[in-house]
């Protein structure tokens, strides 16, 4: 496998910018800001919106690799539209790996992957992230924002272990107007379940190392997806292609919620 291309590096100024740009965007969203930690300067931080009474609960999280810009990015824009409403409770985590960011590297500045810290934990920053989590109440959808640039397309992973309604068909068919779908039959080494759909093996104990979705899928939610776009493609189509897949997977989730809520009313605040 051939290195990926370098990623131009940002500056600490850049990245504390746009991790001030979210958390204002969230503040002026009706969101909180609760910070769990700080790497280099720069804050880890949720952003969690509480409506009163029965909602699904929907997690995303972006930059958890530093070499892909878009997912914090595509957060902020989602924000600033007023994407993320009264129709769910909120839990957003836009910049778990600020000095990959700094850097333009996958790993963190001590050269982890974070992506593949979540079950022998070595890192402050996922630490840090899981310390938060713990703190959580179960989502009903989790999101986590990716992108790879060895694809030519769109793909995404389902993990759904208790076979609930997909959203991959929805979420590929918002994508497919705005960005291409991955056509390759095998992404990462893995056979396609259907083109851009990946269902890999979901069960904890049978994965060595654990990324975030697989401590989400242990740990949080009955079903997770990890969305990828590719790299090569420009910044703003990719965000574009995030916010596709993201707006079509809170909308079926809400629709889905009203006919059969996964939680009862008791279980929300």
């Amino acid at each position: 496998m051939n290195p990926p291309p370098p990623v131009k590096a940002s500056s600490p100024a850049e990245i504390r910018a746009l991790a001030d740009r979210l958390q204002a965007a969230g503040r002026a969203a009706g969101f909180r800001v609760e910070p769990f930690g700080e790497i280099e300067g720069c804050p880890l931080f949720a952003l969690t919106k509480r409506t009163p009474g029965p909602r699904p609960r929907i997690y995303l999280s972006a930059g958890l690799h530093g070499d892909e810009p878009a997912p914090p990015r595509t957060l902020l824009t989602l924000l600033e539209a007023g994407v993320f409403d009264a129709r769910a409770n909120w839990f957003l985590c836009p910049l778990l790996n600020p000095s990959g960011l700094i850097r333009g590297t996958r790993e963190n500045a001590a050269g982890l992957d974070l992506n593949r810290d979540y079950k022998d934990v070595r890192a402050a920053e996922t630490a840090a992230h899981i310390g938060w989590l713990h703190r959580q109440p179960a989502f009903d959808l989790t999101l986590c924002l990716h992108e790879d640039w060895e694809s030519m397309g769109y793909y995404l992973y389902e993990l759904n272990p208790l076979q609930r309604p997909t959203l991959s068909h929805a979420m590929i068919a918002a994508v497919a107007a705005v960005c291409p779908i991955e056509v390759a039959t095998l992404i990462d080494g893995r056979e396609i379940a259907e083109p851009g759909i990946i269902r890999p093996i979901a069960d904890p104990l049978l994965r060595e190392n654990w990324p975030e979705s697989i401590y989400l899928r242990a740990q949080h939610t009955t079903l997770s997806y990890t969305t990828e776009t590719p790299s090569a493609l420009p910044l703003a189509q990719r965000i574009a292609a995030h916010s596709a897949a993201i707006q079509a997977a809170i909308t079926q989730t809400v629709h889905d919620w009203r006919r059969t809520p996964l939680n009862p009313p008791a279980a929300e605040s």
